[in-house]
């Protein structure tokens, strides 16, 4: 949903109109009194507001409750849940994965205010209603370009989840087993787990 950047009430969204926004703009507005509680990100200069459902929540509560005791087991990184991401050289993009994973051997120290400045290795983006395939894949795109180097699309309509890497993009179903691959070597989990809503 995207939000006009001057919106009076909290509750009628308007969509932007010939606005580009920068990460400078996105921060002020989301500094607001009136938008502190609720979720932006900066998409390609557009600040969208992200509303996900209970069927999200649950499933994000899912993955992430696998992938937490995974990631301290050996140290091998930390888990975050819609932490802000952003790259220093992109003033149009402050991206907010639903899900993040970022390795021990990338780990910055803790951001207190503001964004993660990169992306995390693994980036994990669960389907809304009102979010289209090609958005989700141009979301993964973007993650992969900027430094992820996999990505995670879940798809609960269709039960399935699409598995995002530079060089491949495969379909899985609720039948089949969700790997880690290089990011995350030896993290498994049978899809249809997620599902379990």
């Amino acid at each position: 949903m995207s939000i006009q950047s001057d919106q009076v009430s909290e509750n009628l969204p308007v969509v932007i109109q010939n606005k580009l926004h920068t990460v400078e703009t996105f921060e002020e507005f989301i500094s607001r009194p009136e938008n502190r509680d609720r979720l932006f990100e900066l998409v390609n200069g557009e600040i969208v507001e992200k509303v996900p459902t209970e069927e999200h929540g649950i499933i994000t509560a899912l993955l992430v409750a696998a992938l937490v005791p995974f990631a301290r087991a050996g140290n091998r990184g930390r888990v975050a849940v819609e932490a802000r991401h952003k790259i220093p050289d992109d003033a149009h993009n402050a991206r907010l994965p639903d899900i993040g994973f970022t390795s021990a051997e990338r780990m910055l120290p803790v951001v207190r205010q503001g964004a993660v400045p990169q992306m995390p290795d693994l980036a994990v983006e669960i389907k809304s209603p009102d979010d289209s395939r090609m958005e989700m894949r141009d979301k993964a795109s973007y993650y992969l370009k900027n430094g992820s180097r996999l990505v995670w699309l879940v798809f609960p309509d269709k039960q399935e989840i699409e598995i995002h890497t530079a060089d491949s993009v495969q379909t899985i179903g609720a039948d089949s087993v969700l790997d880690g691959g290089d990011v995350l070597p030896g993290f498994t989990l049978t899809v249809g787990d997620i599902f379990a809503v």
